[in-house]
């Protein structure tokens, strides 16, 4: 390691001798790093599956423009809209084509008496452009009464009930008291607000959401004609439609705001986005107790290089250095581990935690940040001290 450091900085490696020379206390600084890393990464993650889980949805469906009610927060937190609007966005230069969606949130009974929670998506089955390619092909089928495609991935439920179906065959379950056959699969996986989806007719969605009227349909998603601009379109559909009442937005757009909602004004996406700052704030303290104790061990010894002529940078330089071993090596540990707590939290919880490059790589330079800035912070001691002073 010295060897390598001393090719790295053209020097001897004065901070990671120093550092080495107390192993308990160097056990200690990297278990530190490694925890906040690990701090980090977990909120991260569960932000990541708060966010991915949101827009999941979106899977299902192929349209270009949404429009919604003007008091809803999501895709699947909607209020209703009216379908007449369906009939004035079609006069609207550039829509080829509407299609009304309808979302719920129903109980999905199992065999041994439980239950959970499904987010029910009903579409026409008449206009399969709308459904995304995974599961138009199946749409024609659900045009049989009481027939879904069921979310393989739905959280609670043993992948063993959805052997039939991978075989073939039909799976009957229940739902709000009704008897339902699955024909089909669909993977989207369970989030925040459901365990698991499943795909109706509106005629089927309707049976188990009495009070539900086909005169209001959740959303109404639109298709423009070739070679037009959604934007373009949006503009044109907002001029006609009253601004209070609904909102009009392309697909892309209402994914983005989607998340934006959820992650600055639900209280989860706070919570997470709050644990992340905690967890920097964490590494900083754990990295300065450890470089200005360190400092203080060593002040005779800079006193030394001090009188010898040795400026402020030369001190920096120490510093820094033992600041990025012990970003190097508290990142390792906290990474490795992360990532099998993702794993094991998404075996249990079906969300989708991921470790993503991306996130690895930022979590890594704030780490390096956070500890260099612990770094300039525990030799701040040294900048005016007079050699004489010190000893």
């Amino acid at each position: 390691m010295s060897r390598l450091l001393t090719y790295l900085f053209g020097r001897l490696p004065i901070g990671w001798l120093q550092l080495a020379h107390n192993k308990a206390r160097l056990v200690a600084a990297v278990a530190g790093v490694a925890f906040a890393n690990l701090l980090v990464f977990m909120q991260l993650g569960i932000l990541g599956a708060l966010n991915g889980s949101t827009v999941a949805p979106y899977v299902l469906l192929n349209a270009d423009i949404i429009i919604s009610s003007e008091d809803g927060n999501t895709l699947t937190d909607s209020g209703n809209v009216a379908r007449a609007r369906m009939f004035q966005a079609l006069g609207v230069p550039g829509v080829a084509f509407a299609a009304p969606l309808f979302v719920g949130n129903v109980p999905f009974s199992m065999s041994d008496g439980t239950s959970v929670s499904l987010l029910a998506f009903g579409m026409d089955t008449s206009r399969p452009e709308f459904a995304s390619p995974v599961i138009a092909a199946s749409m024609p089928r659900l045009e049989i009464e009481n027939t879904a495609l069921l979310d393989t991935q739905t959280r609670g439920v043993p992948a063993s009930a959805f052997d039939r179906l991978f075989e073939g065959q039909s799976f009957g379950f229940e739902i709000n008291g009704q008897t339902l056959t699955a024909i089909g699969t669909l993977e989207v996986g369970g989030g925040f607000l459901a365990d698991g989806t499943v795909v109706v007719s509106e005629q089927t969605f309707f049976r188990f959401f009495e009070r539900r009227s086909s005169s209001v349909p959740s959303h109404i998603l639109i298709k423009v004609a070739d070679g037009i601009s959604a934007e373009r379109v949006v503009q044109r559909i907002q001029a006609v439609l009253p601004k209070q009442s609904v909102k009009v937005q392309t697909i892309e757009n209402s994914a983005k705001a989607d998340l934006a909602f959820m992650s600055t004004q639900r209280p989860t996406g706070i919570i997470f986005g709050f644990g992340v700052v905690i967890g920097l704030i964490v590494g900083i303290v754990i990295v300065y107790q450890v470089l200005s104790t360190d400092v203080a061990d060593h002040l005779r010894e800079y006193a030394t290089f001090k009188a010898m002529g040795f400026g402020q940078p030369f001190f920096l330089g120490i510093v820094f250095e033992e600041a990025i071993v012990l970003a190097v090596f508290g990142f390792i540990p906290g990474f490795i581990v992360s990532i099998g707590l993702y794993s094991a939290l998404s075996s249990v919880t079906s969300l989708p935690v991921e470790m993503e490059a991306s996130r690895a790589i930022l979590v890594f330079l704030g780490t390096l940040a956070a500890c260099t800035i612990s770094g300039a912070i525990a030799t701040r001691r040294l900048a005016g001290a007079d050699p004489a002073d010190l000893f």
